[in-house]
């Protein structure tokens, strides 16, 4: 039977839009630094999409930086000017902690220059963390107060509404593969006026904030898609892959009373699930799926292939084997029932043999 594709946490497939978008803009010749007719036909297209994903956001275009991703969006957290101390929270993407740790993640109360950075919507469990709101100016986190505010949106942009403009933060990252765009084109979003050092040094693209020629095929994609995204999120789409969801672990409840459902009473994206069950090894079920035609996942795919436990899973409380005998399952527009109710029937097939075998 046909493969079934259920990891659109680590990827989404890439979107009819953004492929259109991406091979016209492969016959645009120009540079969008230069001048010229062919050179501003190229900067057209990079302005299209910074307007896409500023209205798709809820920001300004001018706050708008493309970069090559959110992990080098990211790289702001590691900027002098943006601050001194970076607090990251616990549940927040690797991404996030590895540029944190170019600076100090212990904040010391009520002191200046300090960044906390934190996910809206975690990529494993799909628990979703609302922003703090400012007090006289100030982000309180715990005992300490932080100056500045970076959101990691990556996976909640076209999933659940959200706007930069409302939630207050002074920076964001985002990724276009996670919303049905080309991989390796993201965007780190700046409040206007807030100054930071240039991402990377050269030409001064991207209004000083991240030289390099920019790749307008991946951004044209990204532009495209975002857009197509918000579509689907404002039709409704998402509340239908909710409903596959929620069969999916109604079903894996049945199966096995041991399971746990991961932020189940939490509030959540409306297409994740991270099921727990305890002696059987997230990375064993990925492989023992894999081969029966389910791509899943036990965890981040920034981390595959490294055997550890989930961080994330471990600072919510979990100990580590059963933190590594977690996998996650993430749906996409694309999904239909059959998929689900195939996965469930599946899986509870291979537990069934994993007990046989561990009694």
């Amino acid at each position: 039977m046909a493969r079934v594709y259920l990891d659109h946490n680590a990827t989404s497939p890439l979107r009819a839009e953004a492929r259109d978008a991406m091979i016209a803009a492969m016959d645009v010749v120009g540079n969008p630094s230069s001048v010229h007719g062919e050179g501003r036909a190229a900067k057209g297209l990079v302005e299209r999409a910074r307007a896409q994903v500023a209205a798709a956001v809820g920001c300004n275009p001018a706050e708008v930086v493309f970069t090559a991703g959110a992990t080098e969006a990211a790289r702001v957290l590691s900027n002098p000017k943006v601050g001194v101390d970076v607090l990251v929270e616990q549940t927040a993407h690797d991404a996030l902690w590895a540029q944190s740790a170019m600076y100090h993640w212990e904040m010391k109360p009520n002191g200046p220059g300090h960044i906390y950075a934190m996910g809206l919507a975690n990529s494993e469990t799909g628990v979703i963390t609302r922003p703090p709101e400012k007090v006289e100016g100030q982000w309180p986190v715990g005992r300490a107060t932080a100056d500045v505010l970076l959101l990691d949106i990556t996976q909640a942009v076209g999933r659940i509404p959200f706007a930069f403009s409302w939630a207050g933060a002074d920076m964001a990252v985002l990724s276009a593969h996670k919303f049905g765009g080309p991989k390796g084109v993201g965007a780190l979003i700046v409040r206007d006026h807030f100054e930071i050092d240039p991402l990377s040094l050269g030409g001064g693209q991207e209004m000083g904030r991240r030289s390099g020629t920019e790749n307008i095929i991946g951004i044209a994609g990204m532009g495209a898609a975002i857009e197509a995204a918000m579509r689907d999120l404002g039709a409704g789409v998402w509340d239908h892959v909710n409903k596959l969801r929620n069969i999916l672990e109604s079903g894996v409840e049945a199966a096995s009373k041991e399971t746990i459902l991961v932020g189940k009473d939490s509030l959540r994206l409306p297409n994740t699930s991270c099921l727990l069950t305890p002696g059987w090894k997230g990375e064993t079920q990925v492989m023992a799926m894999d081969l029966a035609g389910f791509a899943i996942s036990a965890g981040s795919a920034c981390s595959s292939g490294k055997v550890k436990a989930s961080r994330v899973l471990g600072a919510m409380g979990y100990n580590e084997a059963d933190a590594a005998s977690a996998i996650r399952v993430s749906l996409g527009p694309q999904n239909t029932e059959e998929d689900v109710t195939r996965f469930v029937d599946v899986w509870s097939d291979k537990l069934n043999k994993h007990r046989a075998r561990a009694a």
